[in-house]
């Protein structure tokens, strides 16, 4: 019969985020009838059916099936050409549960060049544009917003006017600051200034008013768009945080894949593993190791460690 110490085992590698298959065929590799019987008929994962069965919780099959994908879904997204996997974020991201973090990402956080080769390869997959997509499916105040940033080629050279910024930092705080009888992504100025001024502009900004910072909770799309363009690093370490909670839904979760894959090559990677390790007294490694399985997390762990 199998022993009590296996069980604990299999029913782990079956239970958490991403599937231990190392222990999982260790011990059903060797397993005989009797033990896989004896496993289903202690197993909380399976019911006794009235036909004298013991059969599978169906939403438990639908959970394992969707752990073992989650290492495919990662290994095609990391193949993917920057453009193509960029591009495909986004239109998944409007098409599913108006997920415009996800677009606020791409936009804000790629080159021009990068963001111009993303919206040329949606034209090449989905035969229009990123840009008519928004304004056709977003029909809340986010569209102009989401327009402004998806069709916006920033200046990406140093310079910066320090009267403009005086100027435009005073309109940003008034915008922060009346939030709560006006959201500032409904003010024109406050879009025309974070869809076409410079990063370089827009940090200058916040140097000048260090209230906004503090303002900034992360949780609105002003909120989320302004870290994506000035201080990238805290958005992303916010966003894996709330990833590897313990009872995160999977909106959420799925976030985990999305950002080590598309920031594994970016320069920002160390600056997100220290904002990481600095807001949660944690490095990002070991929160991965203790919370995810197997295979998949092996490879999130590969991925995070490359450059250093």
């Amino acid at each position: 019969m199998a022993l009590s110490h296996e069980f604990q085992a299999l029913t782990k590698s079956f239970s958490g985020f991403g599937v231990d298959e190392k222990s999982m065929i260790s011990v059903l590799g060797k397993w005989h009838k009797d033990d896989i019987k004896s496993y289903r008929k202690e197993s909380p994962h399976f019911v006794q059916d009235d036909r004298l069965f013991e059969k599978w919780v169906d939403h438990h099959v639908d959970f394992l099936k969707h752990e073992f994908l989650r290492l495919k879904n990662a290994v095609v997204l990391w193949t993917m050409h920057p453009w193509e996997r960029d591009a495909r974020l986004m239109k998944e991201a409007i098409d599913g549960p108006q997920a415009y973090g996800v677009i606020i990402e791409v936009a804000c956080t790629r080159s021009s060049e990068e963001l111009l080769g993303a919206r040329r390869a949606y034209h090449s997959l989905f035969d229009h544009s990123i840009e008519e997509d928004i304004a056709y499916r977003v029909n809340d105040s986010h569209r102009k917003l989401l327009v402004g940033l998806v069709s916006s080629y920033r200046y990406e050279g140093t310079k910066v006017h320090e009267e403009i910024v005086k100027s435009e930092a005073k309109i940003l705080c008034a915008a922060i600051k009346n939030a709560d009888r006006k959201n500032p992504i409904e003010d024109e100025e406050v879009v025309r200034i974070v869809t076409t001024r410079s990063k370089p502009h827009l940090k200058a900004i916040f140097q000048h008013f260090k209230g906004i910072n503090e303002n900034l909770d992360g949780e609105s799309t002003f909120d989320k768009t302004m870290q994506c363009l000035c201080t990238p690093q805290t958005y992303f370490s916010k966003v894996l945080d709330a990833s590897l909670r313990h009872g995160a839904d999977e909106n959420t979760k799925v976030a985990l894949t999305r950002v080590i894959v598309t920031r594994a090559d970016e320069e920002d990677m160390k600056e997100i593993k220290e904002e990481y390790h600095k807001q949660h007294g944690v490095s990002l490694s070991k929160k991965i190791d203790d919370e995810v399985n197997g295979n998949f997390k092996d490879f999130l762990l590969t991925l995070i460690a490359r450059g250093e």
